[in-house]
């Protein structure tokens, strides 16, 4: 139990987009001063994104975060203050490419992107990619082989005329006992190593600060926040979440841009 004027939870776990930021990218005033305030009574704060760390870097540094993050849905467990990778998880490109071959088997072409390993990877968007409109780095390939160049955390999937949740469910069902598939946002249908999510990396970051998950709150809006949300004590879906999460979660909060995570925090601060 927390000792008092202690935060009631050891580690505070937060997704990022839709969760933590705001939809212009920005974290209010309002939720940074909530998380400086429960991490002044104990608790520390790990960021937990499926943006591979390239991705994220910036954001972490906008924070002043110094802390751990998990970065990749999990394949990534990055130490902010001392600009390292502490784990990282690589998918087997051989079985990747059986994996895609499996799905357009079952569905016809897909197109494809690829994140690459690294602190420098880079993201290859492959012909016909529908880029996110977010600003991040990305290169386009003309070859749809180059994506396969380099070592990969994990491979962004579209289907032309497939929705996110019908190309996930058809993606699971022809590959899903060679690799993990994922669905982390509109256009973000993800394949990533078998076993992989970001629970596997919480637990791991967790692990290192001598955290248990009974001592956890984690927050987060779509269905790669569903491991995450089933590993910690307390698991808060924001408003508006994905109903696969919003079915499993512990409490809905406000959504990221009504500072869903401050309100659930300045309550357990006063209480």
């Amino acid at each position: 139990m927390p000792g008092p004027g202690r935060f009631p939870y050891r580690l505070i776990a937060t997704d990022l987009d839709g969760t933590l930021l705001r939809d212009d990218a920005t974290v209010s005033g309002r939720t940074r001063a909530a998380l400086d305030a429960a991490c002044a009574r104990g608790a520390a704060h790990i960021v937990v994104t499926g943006r591979a760390v390239p991705w994220t870097r910036h954001i972490l540094d906008g924070l002043g975060h110094r802390g751990l993050a998990v970065c990749g849905q999990g394949a990534q467990v990055y130490d902010a203050g001392a600009g390292r990778l502490l784990t990282s998880v690589t998918l087997d490109r051989r079985l990747a490419q059986l994996a895609v071959a499996k799905i357009e088997a079952e569905t016809g072409p897909l197109v494809l992107a690829a994140s690459q390993d690294g602190l420098e990877g880079e993201v290859l968007i492959g012909p016909g990619y529908r880029e996110q409109g977010k600003g991040l780095p990305a290169v386009r390939c003309t070859d749809v082989e180059q994506l396969w160049s380099a070592p990969l955390n994990k491979l962004y999937l579209q289907h032309p005329a497939l929705g996110d949740d019908e190309l996930a469910k058809a993606a699971r069902s022809a590959a899903g006992d060679l690799v993990g598939i994922t669905m982390a946002g509109e256009n973000l249908v993800e394949m990533l190593p078998p076993g992989l999510s970001k629970a596997k990396g919480l637990a791991i970051a967790a692990r290192r600060l001598g955290v248990t998950a009974r001592e956890a709150i984690a927050f987060g809006d779509m269905p790669n926040d569903v491991p995450m949300l089933g590993w910690a004590a307390h698991g808060v879906a924001m408003a508006g979440a994905h109903p696969e999460l919003l079915a499993v979660a512990d409490e809905i909060t406000a959504s990221n841009e009504s500072d869903g995570i401050a309100l659930v925090l300045e309550r357990l601060l006063a209480d």
